[in-house]
C-alpha cells in the first residue's frame, strides 16, 4: 500500500476531531442561556475541576448543584446577559461578563477554561454581586 493510500485510509477511520476550546465555550454557553443542565454537565471530563470563590468542585457531581442554582436564578423573567469580552488561545478561554437578574447584579463575572478533547478539564469562576433585594433596616428599628 502506498504512502498516500495508507493516509487516505487512517483518516477514514480515525477518530472525528475533538471540538475546540471556542466550540466547546460558545456550546457551553448556548446550554446555559437555554437552561440546559444536562447539556451544560455534558461539557465537562468525567474529572473536571471546577474554581470558585468558595473552593474547588471536583467531577459533575461536586459541579451539577451550582449550575441547577444559576439555571434557577438566570431562567427567571427580565434577565440580562452582556458578554463583554470572550478570548481563546488554543485550548483556553476566558470570558468576562455583566448579568442582572431577578435577584441580583453581577457587577463583573469572569470564567476561565482549560478545554482538551473537546472537554472542559478544568475551570475557574468569579464574580461580584449584589443582591438587588435587600432592606435597609435603621439601627435600632425592626
Amino acid at each position: 500500500m502506498s504512502t498516500a493510500a495508507a493516509r487516505s485510509t487512517h483518516s477514514r477511520t480515525s477518530r472525528p476531531q475533538a471540538a475546540s476550546a471556542k466550540e466547546v465555550v460558545e456550546q457551553h454557553l448556548k446550554y446555559f442561556r437555554e437552561g440546559d443542565l444536562k447539556g451544560i454537565l455534558a461539557d465537562y471530563a468525567p474529572g473536571a475541576v471546577f474554581f470558585t470563590p468558595d473552593g474547588a468542585l471536583r467531577g459533575v457531581d461536586e459541579i451539577r448543584p451550582l449550575f441547577q442554582a444559576m439555571i434557577a436564578e438566570f431562567q427567571k423573567p427580565g434577565t440580562a446577559f452582556n458578554m463583554k469580552h470572550q478570548f481563546v488561545e488554543g485550548d483556553y478561554a476566558y470570558i468576562l461578563w455583566t448579568a442582572e437578574t431577578a435577584d441580583n447584579v453581577y457587577e463583573l463575572g469572569t470564567d476561565t477554561f482549560v478545554v482538551r478533547d473537546g472537554k472542559i478539564v478544568a475551570q475557574s469562576f468569579t464574580r461580584k454581586i449584589t443582591p438587588k433585594n435587600t432592606r435597609f433596616v435603621p439601627v435600632g428599628r425592626p
